[in-house]
């Protein structure tokens, strides 16, 4: 994975860069070091805990986009098996912005349906930076309907700057796709648990954002639009990003308090881009946890419990 350090990373980064040098030293003089090395690590925790404890929206925000961060085809690895990937919508093409298939989390048969980022270039260029296309919802809706079908549970892991805005898209019912799946998610027998494992822009995320549990790990964000496109229109320059994140209270805390959330979870120490398998875990114990409580209900109990959740959602009383 590239080395890519945000700023306020940097002071944790350059301690564990001279504890990694002492052992270094240590190992080829063969001198005792272990007072001095253990006196850097707790000082590395400590300003770990404290850097990660006070973050600002819009830190939140880059973590989200941090490029070491894992992507849903990561969390597969780690946490699902036997998994099979489904291809095309049917009806134009493949998105490979958008990951679906089934396979199995802890034996249980799930179909897993994520947004899809990439590392490098060539894959960045394939994935479209992770902003499906129209066929890209479709072919999620087809998934999620087969998933019905065979009353198997939804995963749906967000992670998108947003819909693809391109004259193409727009061409083949971008807007279309998007309202077709909300539709359809909200009326599915099955439980649909949300995980916003990065970013949750607009109405890319909303295209497989509809469900009975909607999770957020503590370092992402969601919101009907970017920072940036709000600072663009409210102040007239996207470099005002960090005030517009501020005012649109885009991160997990700010979205549990609103109601619009279920449930936070916690990434591991310095971020999920620090620990891929921790990540996983966390986020698969919450899913099996969230399965067991839905598995107990009937599939008209749970439409009529989702489409309440969304009724209450912007509802004030004074």
């Amino acid at each position: 994975m590239a080395n890519f350090v945000l700023d306020f990373e940097k002071p944790i980064l350059e301690i564990e860069r001279r504890i990694a040098e002492l052992r270094e030293f240590s190992n080829s003089e063969d001198m005792e070091l272990h007072k001095e090395i253990e006196r850097l690590e707790t000082k590395a925790q400590k300003l770990r805990l404290e850097v990660y404890s006070k973050l600002t929206r819009w830190q939140r925000v880059q973590l989200a986009r941090h490029p070491n961060r894992p992507y849903t085809l990561d969390y597969i690895d780690n946490m699902m098996t036997d998994f099979i990937e489904l291809h095309g919508d049917r009806a134009f093409g493949d998105d490979p912005a958008i990951v679906a298939g089934i396979g199995k989390i802890d034996g249980i048969p799930v179909t897993l349906i994520g947004h899809q980022k990439a590392r490098d270039t060539r894959e960045k260029i394939r994935r479209n930076f992770g902003m499906p296309h129209p066929e890209g919802y479709r072919k999620a809706l087809r998934v999620m309907r087969l998933a019905a079908r065979f009353n198997r549970p939804i995963i749906c892991l967000i992670d998108t700057p947003g819909a693809y805005p391109g004259l193409g898209a727009e061409e083949r019912g971008q807007a279309e796709a998007i309202a077709r799946n909300l539709f359809e998610m909200a009326h599915l027998p099955v439980p649909i648990i949300i995980v916003i494992i990065g970013e949750g822009a607009s109405g890319g995320a909303l295209g497989i954002g509809v469900g009975d549990r909607i999770l957020m790990m503590e370092n992402t964000w969601f919101s009907v639009i970017t920072p940036e496109g709000c600072a663009a229109i409210l102040y007239r320059n996207s470099a005002n990003a960090p005030q517009a994140a501020e005012a649109m209270r885009v991160t997990p805390p700010d979205l549990l308090e609103l109601k619009v959330i279920d449930r936070i979870l916690p990434e591991p120490p310095g971020g999920a881009h620090n620990d891929h398998v921790a990540a996983a875990h966390i986020v698969k114990k919450a899913i099996l946890d969230e399965l067991a409580q839905l598995g107990q209900l009937k599939g008209e109990e749970l439409v009529l419990q989702r489409v309440a959740k969304y009724a209450q959602m912007g509802v004030w009383s004074e």
